[in-house]
């Protein structure tokens, strides 16, 4: 045995370097990137958990926005910074996941230069309608489209998980549908509202307005159990359109190399935080499924999630600018 001790020795002081660092973690002020615009959905979330382990443990973070290119401009920023704990990632399924196909360069790998904390939520999208469009159900609306072909359906954007739902929704389905991307989500729902393009596969956050007024109704989700917030509306398989599943989903990570020790300190404040019931209350709230998948379940999601979207995305033949 004495043969292997010099090369366990030899990791030994990369071990306690990184028990040390995270023994006197955080020291200073923690930079949380954002790669999406303030009031996002991630945005939002992320500073709901950070408001809270703030709270619970007194550690400083400053949230640094960085919306460009689907989030890959921030994300990739993350990639190159210090893995010292000091400049971490919240970023979502469309940098870490569904952009590895949608955009031929990205600058990063996120298996290979980052180091997952914690998926700590779900938002998943929700298949709407305007009140003008004369159908009430996911089967009506299969059996209007299937009648008049290309009807619109919205999105906030090229790439954007409502337009890779509803791509995915025209496979599973069986239909053919017109995707209408738009730059500003208000107009996009006061589009959806008005009958104009009458369809959309949103995020329940910019539609509850519209839903619980009345003037757009919401006919399944894509998930696999029912939303809090929308307990009367069925999923997608309830009603018949089996392994309809489509969400946005959000991850704390950091740079690769991060000591362990810093990863699963940062794993166990994201726990606590989403243990908390009044701050699971208001993700219900948001229609969003509260998570703390440790950093190995997190990896294994992005992989998994990976494979999936890219499967969609190219037999529907999309494809973004660089």
């Amino acid at each position: 045995m004495m043969k292997f001790l010099p090369r366990y020795l030899a990791y030994l002081p990369m071990f306690l370097v990184g028990a040390v660092a995270a023994q006197d973690y955080p020291a200073r002020q923690i930079q949380m990137v954002v790669p999406f615009s303030t009031g996002s959905a991630s945005d939002v979330m992320a500073r709901l958990v950070l408001d809270r382990i703030s709270a619970a443990s007194g550690a400083r973070f400053v949230v640094d926005n960085r919306p460009a290119a689907g989030g890959n401009v921030g994300t990739a920023a993350v990639t190159k910074a210090a893995p010292d704990g000091y400049t971490l990632l919240v970023s979502a399924s469309g940098p870490l996941a569904a952009n590895r196909t949608l955009y031929p360069n990205l600058g990063y790998d996120p298996e290979r230069d980052l180091a997952p904390i914690a998926l700590f939520a779900s938002l998943p999208n929700v298949i709407v309608a305007s009140s003008k469009l004369p159908v009430s159900s996911v089967a009506e609306l299969i059996a209007h489209v299937r009648a008049k072909p290309n009807v619109p359906y919205g999105s906030v954007g090229n790439g954007s998980s409502q337009h890779l739902a509803g791509a995915y929704f025209e496979q599973i389905a069986g239909v053919s549908m017109t995707h209408v991307p738009y730059k500003v989500t208000a107009q996009m729902v006061a589009d959806l509202v008005s009958g104009e393009v009458p369809v959309s596969f949103q995020l329940l956050p910019n539609v509850i307005g519209p839903v619980r007024g009345g003037q757009v109704r919401a006919l399944a989700v894509a998930a696999a159990r029912r939303l809090a917030a929308l307990p009367d509306v069925p999923t997608a398989a309830e009603v018949g359109v089996r392994g309809y599943e489509s969400a946005a989903w959000f991850a704390f990570l950091a740079p690769r190399g991060t000591p362990r020790p810093i990863i699963d300190r940062l794993y166990r404040e994201v726990s606590a935080a989403m243990a908390d019931a009044p701050l699971r209350a208001r993700f219900a709230e948001l229609g969003a499924e509260p998570l703390a998948a440790t950093p190995e379940e997190t990896a294994r999601h992005i992989v998994s999630e990976t494979a999936k979207w890219r499967d969609i995305i190219t037999r529907a033949g999309i494809k973004l600018d660089p």
